[in-house]
């Protein structure tokens, strides 16, 4: 399980607590505050804390104090307005700071996201614990053979086997020799900030990151997109269940434009506006390349 006895002891204690404030809260986040949700085998997000709500949003675009004689619906109209012209400057006002347990090869992919703030779990300190993400038999596939960076078709029983067998024993092997080499620390073991370069890249890591809504939409954009890699996508879901909670008139914007819609080049809207008027576009005739057809094709046909 994700979550140990000691650390729903700790989880339990936070919820318990309580404190009176003026500033804006949100019922729907106030459930969701220290409690883990999992993710994967070993994983979780929880919210630690968040600032702002759908208001808070509103106010900053139009620069005023309190609510003024403004309804929830002209607030949803704004907020859509906002999200429809890219006006990003007014999301910044919502901030999110989450507590994340997850593999170190999808933290190397969420890295790459710079516009939070992070600090994660020091293994030159601390212990890493015995926690490998080993994939369900339905998520082991073959390399696509259309998209160099992605899955193709799952692979057979007995292939499948073979495989988890080999990271299980590897993961298990490599913590047995990251053990082995610290166990003298302070006489001749091995320094942790040494022994931890043996460890496989699906050892679990822990960290804090926090970020503004402007930019947590930029990676659920990517990162909750069906194209992203499994492994970050359920964590992206995750996320984007509790953003809907926090801000349900800015994340339903954002579903509306950034998941469910889609981007198109000048050539394609000509093809669009071509079709529309019933003339018959191909590959040939849309001046596009193979792979730009084929995105288009995607969009299109859904």
């Amino acid at each position: 399980m994700p979550i140990s006895a000691d650390q729903q002891a700790e989880i339990d204690a936070q919820r318990a607590q309580s404190a009176t404030t003026i500033r804006a809260t949100v019922p729907g986040m106030e459930q969701h505050l220290y409690t883990a949700h999992e993710v994967l085998d070993h994983g979780f997000i929880r919210v630690i804390d968040y600032m702002g709500d759908d208001a808070a949003i509103c106010q900053a675009a139009r620069v005023s104090y309190g609510k003024g004689t403004k309804s929830v619906q002209n607030d949803t109209g704004l907020i859509r307005y906002l999200m429809r012209h890219w006006h990003s400057t007014p999301f910044e006002m919502c901030e999110i700071k989450l507590h994340v347990k997850l593999p170190v090869f999808v933290a190397r992919q969420w890295i790459r996201h710079r516009t939070a703030n992070v600090n994660e779990y020091s293994a030159r300190y601390s212990i890493l614990d015995r926690e490998f993400y080993i994939p369900a038999p339905e998520h082991i596939n073959a390399q696509s053979v259309v998209n160099n960076q992605g899955r193709g078709q799952q692979l057979n029983p007995e292939e499948s086997a073979r495989v988890l067998e080999i990271l299980k024993a590897d993961s298990t092997r490599a913590y047995d020799n990251y053990e082995s080499m610290i166990s003298d620390e302070g006489q001749d073991g091995l320094a942790r900030e040494l022994a931890r370069m043996n460890l496989p890249a699906n050892i679990y890591t822990q960290w804090y990151w926090k970020v503004d809504l402007h930019n947590l939409f930029h990676f659920l954009r990517l990162r909750a997109d069906k194209h992203a890699q499994y492994e970050i996508r359920v964590y992206a879901d995750a996320i984007c269940n509790v953003v809907a909670d926090w801000v349900p008139a800015a994340y339903g914007a954002f579903e509306d434009y950034r998941l469910g819609g889609a981007q198109l080049s000048g050539r394609a809207l000509d093809c669009v506006r071509r079709m529309l008027k019933g003339e018959e576009v191909t590959q040939e005739t849309s001046g596009m390349s193979k792979g730009e057809w084929r995105e288009f094709e995607n969009v299109v046909n859904g």
